[in-house]
Parts: C-alpha cells; sequence; structure tokens
C-alpha cells in the first residue's frame, strides 16, 4: 500500500513539473515574440524618425533655398516686390502645414508626398515672379526706349522750332523788304506821276446868266447866276505822254464846299478829294485851252469862291472868282 501511495506521489510531482515547464516554455515563447514585436516596432519607429529627419531636412532645404532666390530677386519694383512678400507668406503656410504632419507619424506619407510637391509649388512660385521681373524689364526696355524717342522728338522739336524760327525771321525779314521795296516802288511811281502830271495857267472863272433862248449873259449877281464857266491853258510837260488826259475841276463855295459835287479822285498824298467837273482832253504836248461849266442847279452864294485844277491826283493850277 505504502509503494502505491509513493507512486502517486511522485506521478503528481511529475505532472505538476511538466505543467510548470509548459507554463514557462509559454510564457518563454510569449516574451520571444513580444521581443520581437518591440524590436519591429522599434525598427519602424526609428525608420519613421529617421525618415522624418529626412523629411525635415529636405523641407528645411527647399524652404530656404526658395526664400533665398526670392530675396535675390527684390528690387525697386513696389508690384515685384508685393509679389514676393505674398509667395513668402504662401511658402511659410506650405512648411508650417507639413511641419505639423511630420510631428503625427499617421501623417508621414501625406508629409511625404507634400513634402515631394513642395520643390514643384516653389519652382511655380518662382516662375511667376521670374515671369513679373522679365515683364518688368521688358516694360523698363519700353520705357527707356520711349524716353530716348521722347528725347529725340525733343531735339526733332527743338531742331523744327528753331528752323521755324529762322524761316518766320526770314519771312518778317523778306516781307519788310517787300514792304520797302513797295513802298520805295510806290513813292517813285507817285515821283513819276507828279513828274508827269500837267500844269495849267489862266484859270479863269466867269458867271453867267443862261436861258432857254438867247446867248448866255456874263454876271457877277449871286441871285442872277446859275452857272460857272471855268477855262484854263494847258502848260506842255515833256514827261506827259501823247493821249487822253483827265482833269478835275474843283469850285469851292465861300463856305468851303465843292460845289456841285459829281464824285471824287484820289490825290497824291492817297485823300478822296471831291470834284465839280471832269473834263476829258487829248494832249498832244503841245498847248491848248480847256473850258467845262458847272450848274449846281441851285443858287449861288455871296462870296469870295476858289477853283482848283488837278491833273493825275496833283494840284495843276487855282484861280479865285467873287459873287456880290
Amino acid at each position: 500500500m505504502s509503494t502505491t501511495s509513493g507512486n502517486n506521489s511522485k506521478n503528481t510531482i511529475l505532472g505538476v513539473a511538466a505543467a510548470i515547464i509548459i507554463v514557462l516554455l509559454g510564457v518563454n515563447g510569449y516574451m520571444i515574440y513580444n521581443r520581437s514585436q518591440l524590436k519591429t516596432q522599434n525598427t519602424e519607429l526609428t525608420a519613421d524618425l529617421d525618415e522624418t529627419t529626412k523629411l525635415k531636412e529636405e523641407l528645411n532645404k527647399q524652404y530656404y533655398s526658395a526664400l533665398s532666390e526670392l530675396e535675390g530677386m527684390r528690387g525697386t519694383n513696389e508690384e515685384l516686390n508685393a509679389l514676393i512678400d505674398q509667395q513668402k507668406q504662401e511658402l511659410d503656410g506650405s512648411k508650417a502645414r507639413i511641419e505639423t504632419l511630420l510631428k503625427d507619424k499617421g501623417n508621414l506619407t501625406k508629409a511625404r508626398a507634400e513634402v515631394a510637391n513642395l520643390q514643384g509649388r516653389i519652382n511655380q512660385l518662382l516662375a511667376e515672379v521670374n515671369t513679373l521681373r522679365g515683364e518688368n524689364e521688358t516694360l523698363k526696355g519700353d520705357v527707356s526706349r520711349l524716353g530716348e524717342e521722347k528725347t529725340q522728338l525733343v531735339s526733332t522739336l527743338e531742331a523744327e522750332k528753331a528752323t521755324t524760327s529762322q524761316l518766320s525771321t526770314a519771312k518778317t525779314q523778306l516781307e519788310t523788304e517787300k514792304a520797302d521795296l513797295e513802298k520805295t516802288k510806290s513813292d517813285l511811281a507817285k515821283k513819276v506821276t507828279a513828274a508827269s502830271a500837267i500844269k495849267v495857267q489862266e484859270v479863269d472863272a466867269t458867271g453867267l446868266i443862261t436861258k432857254e433862248k438867247g446867248k448866255p449873259a456874263k454876271s457877277n449877281s449871286a441871285k442872277k447866276v446859275n452857272q460857272v464857266d471855268v477855262c484854263f491853258e494847258i502848260i506842255p510837260n515833256d514827261n506827259a505822254e501823247i493821249g487822253q488826259e483827265v482833269f478835275h475841276i474843283r469850285v469851292i463855295t465861300p463856305k468851303g464846299e465843292t460845289l456841285a459835287s459829281e464824285g471824287s479822285f484820289t490825290s497824291g498824298s492817297g485823300d478822296d478829294v471831291p470834284f465839280s467837273k471832269a473834263k476829258t482832253t487829248s494832249y498832244n504836248k503841245g498847248e491848248s485851252k480847256i473850258c467845262a461849266s458847272v450848274a449846281p442847279g441851285a443858287p449861288f452864294e455871296e462870296g469870295d469862291y476858289k477853283v482848283e485844277v488837278y491833273n493825275k491826283g496833283y494840284l495843276s493850277g487855282k484861280g479865285t472868282f467873287k459873287l456880290k
């Protein structure tokens, strides 16, 4: 009986030991598995950390390189500088967004894509600035060209003004010379005309009483006289050409008025002079007597009368008569 109890105890101990061994083997296996998992996780974390560090480095590299290029493009053009500031703000926003993604490993894939796309966006931003800078350079060139053209136009205009001034001065001088020449010509013509004017002498005026029937009778009575006959003798002038000559006879009343004015002629001084009678005669450079009648058709006044005879606008001779 003791032998059987001893065997049972031994079997029990062996069973417990086997169970313990199995448990220990299980615990050891779990620990080995758990260690493997931890090692894998550590490896992944290390890999993620390395990639995060690389992505941050790449991010900073692209960011500061872009900043340097943008600042290098800054100049005096306000529009260009404003665009550069705008591009920098957009670049700062992209950097901040990527840095936020890098803080969470769950967004590492998205952060990786953002970093990869950042350079393309930077290139686009730089291209926009370069385009505007190119346009500004073109504009500067146009402004410079226009400035040169303006300078050339101003120079041309000044030259044309100078030429116009010279031409104007020359024209004024020519006009002055022409006016002087015309005056000289006019003065010479007047002298020639005056030299060719025919003088007269023996200017005699006689008051007449005329009736429908019978011979006119001489009279010096202002109440009776209704006509005045004016006669004068031509003094030959070799400067006058042979041909028709007009003599203007002017009878001036005691009041200084022209008696029975038929019109006016231009005197040698350029004045309009009224006349009483115009007499045309044929001149042949010989002596001749000319007479003309002046009938006013109204009563004569008492007093002293003057008689003036003109040829070619110049006074040729004069006389007087009196009516009582």
